[in-house]
């Protein structure tokens, strides 16, 4: 009986979303014949702008740009009155995260719970014009992934690490057996835990022998590894092994920085909803696992430091800085005032911001020559916005438009 609650609460969600219009196609119908997408402008994901073309579809990807009016297919959609864009990529959240009925952080809560209640979270983002979110997270990620890929439930492209790794789990062969145990589960990234949390102070937590391991075995595997590090110290010793990418990064320094970018190691900042979302949510996590108001006062102190290394990280040349929220309970659906704040305080131009979040962070999920650009062969993640994000960022909070593999899943 409660899981068919849940499934009444989330088939009820996804029909009613704020006013939403919400059709999905049969999976096997979904692609077939023509799509036209007609656009007065147009981002192209890599910082150019496109006037009056048609985006012609088929079979999930983009098979033709022609002249406005030259596209042919069997449905048009007619987007001149907004821009369009490739859908947004979040390379940082946690799909199953959410409130338990009790209105509070819910831990350890069974595999039904966290699928259904990640199916909604995924809705709302799909909303928000996320198409694409690499998840570092847990087992429900898997079967989500999969009914997103076969269209039988909405929902954006997910990336995921399937489990995590920490220092405690053992030595570097402990380590790389766990890398292993990972990719056998089906993740496609590897998640370390190279740094405290930031609420007790992001200090180092693996060594450089654990890492060169962790990170080593990913690189054999053909995997990549994301680091959750906060201080200089975590992040030198993650770009030393080879590690991808370093998250969070919130105590960073221009020398640390300098040397992520000489290693083409890239770095997913998350200075804005992570923490505005604890402190808008602070009853609902205060009291629960490792959150305290000492831990919530260290975030605020973190966050002019956070927002400095970002300023600090936008003039270190060849630095590869993409868009990441680390969206938990609360933040999902949130995820483009991350973007926001980072034009408005951050000072990073409009364009830029957009490009971190299509082309930019594609190639940090080696995905660069599938998503995250509108370009013939590309696949048909597309979304419009009511305005012109790249001069004023505000117009990615106004959705209007959003297709992934080619499928229209939501439109207002």
């Amino acid at each position: 009986m409660r899981l068919d609650i849940h499934l009444l609460k989330l088939l009820t969600t996804c029909a009613l979303v704020v006013g939403a219009s919400w059709a999905l196609p049969a999976p096997a119908a979904s692609q077939e014949g023509t799509t036209v997408l007609r656009a007065a402008r147009i981002l192209d994901g890599r910082g150019a702008v496109l006037s009056n073309r048609d985006i012609v579809i088929r079979d999930g990807r983009i098979a033709e740009i022609v002249p406005a009016g030259q596209g042919r297919g069997d449905t048009v959609h007619d987007l001149t009155g907004f821009t369009v864009l490739p859908g947004l990529i979040d390379t940082h959240v946690h799909l199953g995260w959410h409130f338990g009925e009790d209105g509070r952080l819910a831990r350890g809560s069974e595999m039904p719970d966290r699928v259904l209640y990640g199916a909604e979270n995924a809705y709302r983002m799909i909303v928000a014009g996320i198409t694409t979110v690499q998840s570092l997270g847990g087992g429900e990620d898997l079967p989500l992934a999969r009914a997103f890929d076969r269209g039988v439930l909405p929902g954006p492209r997910v990336i995921t690490s399937a489990g995590q790794i920490s220092a405690g789990m053992g030595g570097p062969a402990e380590l790389r057996a766990r890398v292993r145990e990972l990719a056998e589960r089906g993740a496609t990234v590897i998640k370390l835990f190279g740094s405290e949390s930031i609420r007790t102070g992001g200090a180092p937590t693996m060594s450089q022998e654990q890492l060169d391991a962790a990170c080593g075995e990913a690189a054999s595997l053909g995997l990549r590894s994301v680091v959750h590090a906060h201080g200089p110290e975590s992040a030198r010793r993650s770009t030393l092994a080879g590690c991808s990418t370093i998250e969070h990064g919130a105590l960073l320094d221009r020398e640390t920085l300098e040397l992520m970018a000489e290693h083409g190691t890239f770095y997913d900042p998350n200075i804005h909803l992570i923490f505005q979302n604890y402190f808008d949510n602070a009853d609902r996590y205060i009291g629960i696992g490792g959150y305290t108001e000492e831990g919530f006062d260290q975030m605020r102190a973190a966050v002019p430091r956070a927002l400095e290394a970002f300023k600090t990280a936008l003039t270190v040349p060849g630095l590869k800085t993409v868009f990441g929220t680390d969206a938990v309970a609360g933040a999902h659906g949130r995820n483009v005032e991350e973007l926001i704040y980072r034009v408005r305080q951050g000072g990073q131009s409009g364009m830029d911001a957009v490009t971190s979040a299509t082309s930019l962070a594609a190639e940090s999920l080696g995905m660069a020559d599938e998503i995250g650009t509108i370009a013939v062969g590309w696949a048909a993640d597309i979304i419009a916005v009511e305005g012109e994000p790249d001069r004023e960022i505000e117009a990615l909070g106004r959705i209007r438009f959003v297709m992934i593999r080619g499928r229209t899943v939501w439109q207002n």
